[in-house]
């Protein structure tokens, strides 16, 4: 057997910004694209998952650049997202596709939804059961996993919809859905879950209203751009600490 001794090296000095949050990276390139007006994100994560949702949009008519640190997204609004070349890549990102695939069931083209070999083996039919019955029409594999195909222009109205298990992605995947349906689209919660989506919609300007268990929003608010600070992540800094 081999053996190691490490001593200790002495002290280290510096300072260095944690990596952005990644759940808060996704959703703030998707409200702010769908916002009117342009929006800052300072902390952004540049990693593989949130990049990929940063291109898809981009393949959807959003211009966005980088200032320095900084994301800069010039919003195109509710209805100005325009049909991408291809198929939207997601990479090996659930959060991006599943919130992706409320989203894109409110616009009036089709899109498709691929990711790798590990994205495509994962469960899709939580979100396209909701979605269904908010009037969406999805296409997936025969298992109810990916590729998904999103027909555009269905009329989509609002449900009321207990969760069978507590999900933060189900539950935004539902209320972004909500913003293009008619009437009021109702989450209950069987457990708290992230209320990341909440409260960013709140920033962006829209009424969601939070009672108990229960998410509500109606459909039809507009965004408005603001500016974002996504905050450091705890689990990305384990590795500093």
């Amino acid at each position: 057997m081999t053996s190691y001794t490490c001593n200790p090296a002495g002290p280290v000095y510096g300072y260095l910004r944690v990596p952005g949050d990644k759940s808060i990276s996704h959703r703030s390139i998707m409200l702010s694209s769908i916002a009117t007006g342009t929006s800052q994100i300072s902390g952004f994560l540049q990693g593989e998952d949130s990049l990929h949702t940063l291109r898809a949009f981009q393949q959807m008519g959003v211009a966005i650049e980088q200032n320095g640190a900084d994301i800069i997204v010039h919003g195109v609004g509710m209805d100005g997202l325009q049909q991408p070349p291809q198929a939207l890549d997601m990479g090996n990102s659930g959060t991006a596709m599943r919130l992706l695939v409320g989203l894109l069931s409110g616009q009036a083209f089709d899109t498709t939804l691929v990711g790798d070999a590990s994205l495509s083996s994962r469960p899709m039919q939580r979100v396209i059961d909701p979605l269904t019955a908010m009037g969406a029409s999805i296409s997936s594999s025969s298992e109810g996993t990916a590729p998904l195909t999103i027909k555009g222009g269905q009329r989509l109205r609002a449900i009321r919809y207990p969760l069978p298990v507590a999900s933060a992605q189900v539950k935004s995947c539902i209320l972004l859905a909500g913003l293009y349906a008619e009437g009021i689209t109702e989450v209950i919660e069987p457990a708290p879950t992230r209320d990341h989506t909440e409260r960013m919609l709140r920033g962006f300007g829209c009424e969601v209203i939070s009672e108990g268990h229960q998410i509500s929003l109606r459909g039809g608010q507009r965004l408005r751009a603001t500016n974002i600070e996504v905050p450091a992540d705890i689990s990305s800094a384990a590795f500093f600490l």
